[in-house]
């Protein structure tokens, strides 16, 4: 298996490195309100500082191989994978890890997306595009194995369309976009104040995809989390229900009728599993059927329709929830290793995970060939248009 069928991995994190907002925005426009890296004395760590609010430690997010159990992650970037954050690194990490091509995703402007808007818009957008120029040098050693997807200034809709506009020729294939604007004071995602967005996306044929956690929390929220930490139940059981996230923005996109608008625009549920959604599928259909929206929307189809036609979602650590699944959407389903995360099928002391060729390798065997090679490579190849490897 791990040598006939070539593997993307569609969800991956880059851990920031602590030059990449410094050396690309202007200290003289910005001075210390640019993300940057301080001591704290009293963890005896590198925190990020964004926007006068500290955040994570600098390694927060890179356990990968780490000895300890999360919440636990290395002190510092010299005692973590350095894959983590480094593009020579990662390319060899994923060598060993049998993975040909990752889709990247952003930690801070995902997670903690609330220390760079409440900075103001600007400095905001400026930070996003700054993360984007980077995101474009890391790929730079091999472009076709690192799949970009670009931030937005969500926030705003024509700053949005030049952020596209910038990114078009600089080998972007889809965006991360947030799931739940109106958390934020914003309309709801099927709103037309976003049309002018997914109708420039659908033309350029790249998706939208919705990481579980992006702007879930506030800052409130957020520090609440890592405050139980301590806790490994509670982390648990956090990490655990945090996967349903998405189940909303799924529905929204199904049965709101922008997928009906947007026919030729794929949506992507990151992170959050799979093995609830044929369920949640059947729900959501039965629901459509039961209130009559069949009957007052006669020109929507029922929401299954939509999710099979342009919704996907993926599993890295799934099994017997997910036998049946890949039968039932096999032109929906890809693969994901979230390195270097806690969750991560990232092998180490405290890992209970293989390498992730090893566990695709277990997980399909007796699975006809044709249904592996959809759910390990075709689905992702093309949602986020990948080319084949020659060696393949």
């Amino acid at each position: 298996m791990t040598t006939t069928i070539p593997i993307i991995d569609a969800d991956s994190h880059l851990c920031e490195p602590p030059d990449l907002w410094t050396s690309r925005m202007s200290s003289k426009k910005w001075g210390d309100a640019i993300p940057h890296l301080a001591m704290d004395d009293r963890l005896g760590m590198e925190r990020w500082v964004v926007g006068g609010k500290k955040l994570t430690s600098v390694a927060n997010w890179a356990v990968a191989g780490w000895p300890e159990h999360p919440p636990s992650h290395p002190p510092t970037i010299e005692q973590a994978d350095q894959g983590a954050f480094y593009a020579p690194e990662r390319l060899e990490r994923m060598d060993e890890y049998g993975i040909y091509a990752q889709v990247l995703y952003p930690n801070l402007l995902a997670f903690s997306h609330h220390a760079f808007t409440d900075a103001g818009p600007a400095f905001a957008e400026a930070c996003v595009s700054a993360y984007n120029d980077f995101l474009v040098d890391f790929a730079s050693p091999d472009p076709n194995r690192f799949i970009l997807l670009q931030s937005l200034p969500f926030w705003d809709v024509e700053a949005s369309i030049k952020e596209i506009e910038r990114g078009v020729e600089k080998g972007f294939r889809g965006v991360l976009f947030i799931a739940k604007p109106y958390k934020l004071g914003l309309p709801p995602l099927s709103d037309e104040h976003w049309w002018p967005i997914f109708a420039r996306l659908e033309e350029l044929e790249w998706s939208v995809n919705f990481h579980t956690g992006f702007a879930e929390f506030s800052e409130t929220d957020f520090k609440a989390m890592l405050s139980r930490k301590a806790d490994r139940r509670d982390y648990a059981k956090l990490s655990a229900v945090q996967y349903l996230n998405n189940a909303e923005a799924i529905a929204e996109v199904a049965m709101s009728g922008l997928a009906h608008r947007f026919p030729k625009l794929n949506f992507v549920s990151v992170e959050s599993g799979f093995g609830w959604i044929p369920s949640f599928v059947e729900s959501m259909d039965w629901q459509w059927l039961n209130s009559g929206a069949h009957k007052a929307f006669p020109e929507l189809e029922l929401p299954s329709f939509y999710f099979r036609r342009q919704i996907y979602g993926m599993f890295w650590f799934e099994t017997e929830s997910l036998r049946r699944q890949i039968d039932l959407f096999p032109n929906n389903l890809m693969f994901e290793t979230d390195f270097p995360h806690p969750t991560s099928l990232s092998p180490g002391p405290a890992s209970p995970s293989d390498i992730p060729s090893r566990v695709a390798s277990k997980f399909f065997e007796g699975v006809p060939e044709e249904l592996a090679r959809k759910i390990l490579w075709d689905n992702a190849a093309r949602v986020y248009h990948v080319d084949l490897p020659a060696t393949a």
